[in-house]
């Protein structure tokens, strides 16, 4: 299979301010990697009622607010105020405690507290990826989980990273990010001294495109990539 370039955009901007203007339309965007995620995560996750949790880069609030619906007790956590925002406007979401941190820093979050720790389509902005599985590993309790999504890294073959249409100037932007490989992550966890319980990758199918316009011309490409690790 022959990749295919996507086209050049125009802008490329720092990781917080390209989320705080993505902002305003991440949710209503045709996103398939969020699609095919969604079809996919939740089995990894396994029920949370009653379990704590902690979503690390929570954006717009997409998982930790249906957590707490299912009766979790959710921290949530991001370094975009904009996305914070748009997240603290869902129902539900006065349930959940939600923090604005720069997540290339320590977290200011106590050692083992959380059942589930989660940090979804977060990686491919993180430069140091071992000091960020520390710290998900810290916060993790000893019989609990850290569930990781990120896009397949095989997109960098077509160009791809987060990009979006800015809606103040009309112009196609990307978020500034890293290249990771599937390697990177592996061992980026087992420096960490985390065990991985598992790994999967996950393709764009007809059904997919069908729903989601922007899916199609990734039809049976690598597109999601999810990780569980155990503390």
């Amino acid at each position: 299979m022959k990749p295919m370039p996507e086209p050049i955009v125009a802008d490329v901007i720092p990781t917080q301010a390209g989320y705080d203007r993505w902002a305003e339309i991440y949710d209503g965007e045709d996103n398939p990697l969020v699609l095919l995620e969604e079809l996919h995560i939740r089995s990894l996750i396994r029920p949370v009622a009653g379990l704590t949790v902690a979503d690390i880069g929570c954006g717009t609030g997409r998982h930790a607010v249906q957590l707490a619906k299912a009766g979790a007790k959710v921290t949530a956590m991001d370094f975009s105020e904009e996305m914070l925002k748009r997240a603290c406007q869902k129902p539900g979401a006065e349930t959940v405690t939600f923090i604005q941190h720069d997540l290339a820093k320590p977290f200011p979050l106590t050692d083992a507290a959380f059942d589930r720790v989660l940090c979804c389509l977060v990686l491919d902005h993180i430069a140091d990826l071992k000091s960020l599985f520390t710290e998900l590993g810290r916060l993790c309790r000893r019989d609990g989980y850290i569930v990781i999504s990120v896009m397949h890294p095989a997109m960098s073959l077509r160009g791809v990273q987060a990009r979006f249409t800015d809606p103040s100037t009309g112009r196609r932007t990307l978020v500034e990010g890293h290249v990771h490989q599937v390697s990177d992550y592996v061992m980026a966890a087992k420096n960490a001294g985390l065990k991985l319980d598992h790994i999967s990758e996950h393709a764009v199918d007809t059904a997919l495109a069908t729903r989601s316009p922007r899916a199609e011309k990734y039809l049976d490409w690598p597109v999601l990539l999810l990780i569980r690790l155990r503390p």
